[in-house]
């Protein structure tokens, strides 16, 4: 199988909360995506590893993923080791995605912080023909970064006007753990993203980043490396137009 764009998160909700509006967009363009998360939520304040299965099932079917999995390693306990970079090798390997998306290093969840050096370390030695687990290998074209809750200047900034909606059903398909009519079937117990503000806070960072290249609502996006750039021509169209000076 060959994806075009793979987004790994530490935990289920980490991509539709980040990146959520991008891979739908891309997907009604016609990409193949894919959103892999390291664990299964388990040590969450809200929710079981089961009901936070289904709730992922119901929000990648709303992201139109063609691929969505859970992987097993433990939640709030992810490690730089060897055993997780040949789990997440043998993933994209297995997918053979052109570009992977994961979460930001400057992260204030410490399985956020290890989640993006393994994506990244991972991405790298899959490519390596001496690495032997049965696969053909495949190094992705690119990694990028989604920021988490830190300020920080993107690189890019993808317009999700369009999806931006769709991207809060996603979110909101994960009911154990954000604030909704339903919360309390859940029970009492209270986490700072089940409050309401939280989704107030997602809804003001995308229109930020929106704002800051003239659209309604957007994703930012970081690449640690420098962009080879062959045609700025056709990189700056008419989409510029109407963008902020």
């Amino acid at each position: 199988m060959s994806i075009d764009f793979l987004a790994f998160g530490a935990h289920p909700d980490d991509i539709e909360l980040c990146c959520g509006g991008t891979l739908i967009k891309l997907a009604q363009h016609g990409y193949k995506t894919a959103a892999i998360t390291l664990t299964r939520g388990e040590s969450g304040t809200r929710g079981t590893p089961e009901i936070r299965r289904q709730e992922f099932d119901r929000a990648a079917e709303i992201m139109l993923t063609s691929v969505h999995r859970m992987l097993d390693m433990p939640d709030g306990a992810i490690a730089e080791t060897e055993e997780n970079k040949l789990k997440l090798v043998r993933v994209i390997r297995e997918l053979q995605p052109r570009v992977v998306a994961t979460l930001h290093w400057e992260a204030r969840h410490p399985d956020h912080v290890h989640s993006s050096y393994l994506v990244r370390e991972a991405s790298f030695i899959a490519g390596l023909k001496s690495l032997d687990t049965g696969q053909p290998h495949w190094r992705p074209y690119k990694v990028i970064y989604y920021p988490e809750r830190y300020e920080m200047p993107p690189s890019f900034i993808v317009d999700i006007s369009n999806t931006f909606e769709e991207k809060m059903r996603a979110v909101r398909a994960h009911e154990s753990q954000f604030h909704g009519p339903n919360m309390q079937k859940y029970g009492d117990t209270k986490s700072p993203i089940a409050r309401q503000e939280f989704l107030e806070f997602i809804e003001i960072r995308a229109k930020k980043w929106g704002m800051a290249i003239g659209a309604r609502y957007g994703e930012a996006f970081i690449i640690r490396e420098t962009v080879r750039l062959d045609d700025p021509v056709a990189a700056f169209g008419e989409w510029c137009a109407d963008t902020i000076p």
